[in-house]
């Protein structure tokens, strides 16, 4: 067992049973989330997966909004993309009305009316929109990626608001696409089933300039990748995007489901998994994790130095605080093992 393998394991215990508020959403209860899930892991740019805690899938949620995003831009263009959706924070909830009253546009691809807008540049049809969504997330996974039909169900009959959002783009003449079915296509985006290691790899594509360090395959340009990063430094955790910058310091996106990804461009990808959420959306323990990581590994990308070797970094900070190689604990080891039971099935 690696020391960073023992690292995450000792981060997942300390966090997993932690207290530290926040609720698991309706939506997420039907994928199976509970309040005790934690799951971490990291993607190195050789494709190597370290992962501790849950192996439950759960909805990618609005993470999807990212790879949606990239797949837009390598389509269309960055000048193309930008005359439609602009790059800058909202400082709003992730469902507000966020559209500027002057050009019309979205403020960002990664709020809801954002992503709507984006998912309607990325096909003529529902199925060519919706099928190059999918197409792009199963590369970013390097595998294919089930649907949670019971989400997507739960979610279209509750789409009130995202429809509301996409017909005020019809009104304002910034989309001209069917609402209700650009709204279908970017909900099945949403509902897309991963792990925290699918996470990881995804995020990892994204450090590594667009090529999936699994596979070796393209999802993404160089160029297309550079701007999701850039976009998801400072819109990626919507309004609590100031402050994940000062205290993590990586470009991420989160999710309703609790999942955040971050990267560290030429480095790594990392990911985890917790389903209670704070006020803004993000995942509570998730949030705590990533904070101790940048922290403790000195992962801030404006710290002025380059971070350490992960592995060398975990041995030194297991032997400071003289943890031993012990291996999962039964808990965590059980959690593994119950990851079967815990998985969503697809109605």
């Amino acid at each position: 067992m690696t020391a960073l393998h023992r690292y995450l394991l000792s981060l997942a215990e300390d966090l997993r049973d932690l207290d530290l508020g926040g609720e698991i959403p309706a939506l997420a209860r039907l994928s199976g989330a509970r309040p005790n899930q934690l799951g971490i892991a990291v993607c190195d740019l050789d494709g190597e997966v370290t992962a501790a805690g849950t192996a439950h899938a759960f909805p990618i949620q609005s993470i999807s909004k990212a790879f949606a995003y990239g797949a837009a831009l390598d389509l269309h263009g960055l000048d193309y993309v930008r005359e439609a959706v602009d790059e800058e924070p909202s400082g709003e909830e992730f469902n507000a009305i966020s559209l500027d009253a002057v050009t019309r546009r979205p403020k960002n691809p990664l709020v809801n009316i954002g992503a709507i807008r984006t998912h309607a540049m990325l096909g003529a049809t529902q199925s060519e929109r919706t099928e190059r969504l999918l197409d792009t997330l199963d590369a970013a996974a390097g595998r294919p990626l089930a649907m949670h039909e019971a989400t997507y169900d739960a979610e279209l009959r509750t789409a009130d608001r995202n429809l509301a959002l996409a017909h005020m783009l019809r009104a304002a003449g910034s989309m001209q696409e069917d609402a209700r079915e650009v709204v279908d296509g970017y909900i099945r985006g949403c509902c897309v089933l991963v792990t925290v290691s699918d996470l990881a790899v995804m995020a990892a594509t994204l450090a590594h300039g667009g090529v999936n360090p699994l596979t070796g395959r393209r999802v993404f340009s160089q160029g297309a990748s550079r701007q999701v990063l850039s976009v998801m430094l400072t819109c990626g955790m919507y309004d609590n995007a100031g402050d994940w910058v000062t205290d993590v310091g990586l470009p991420a996106k989160s999710g309703v489901a609790g999942g955040i990804i971050a990267a560290l461009p030429t480095r790594f990808g990392i990911a985890t998994y917790a389903p209670k959420l704070d006020r803004h959306g993000n995942s509570v323990r998730g949030s705590v994790a990533f904070e101790t990581l940048s922290e403790e590994f000195e992962l801030h990308m404006l710290s002025g130095r380059p971070p350490e070797d992960l592995e060398d970094r975990a041995a030194r900070l297991l032997d400071s605080d003289g943890v031993q190689a012990q291996g999962p604990t039964k808990d965590l080891a059980l959690d593994q093992a119950d990851a079967a039971t815990d998985a969503p099935q697809e109605s």
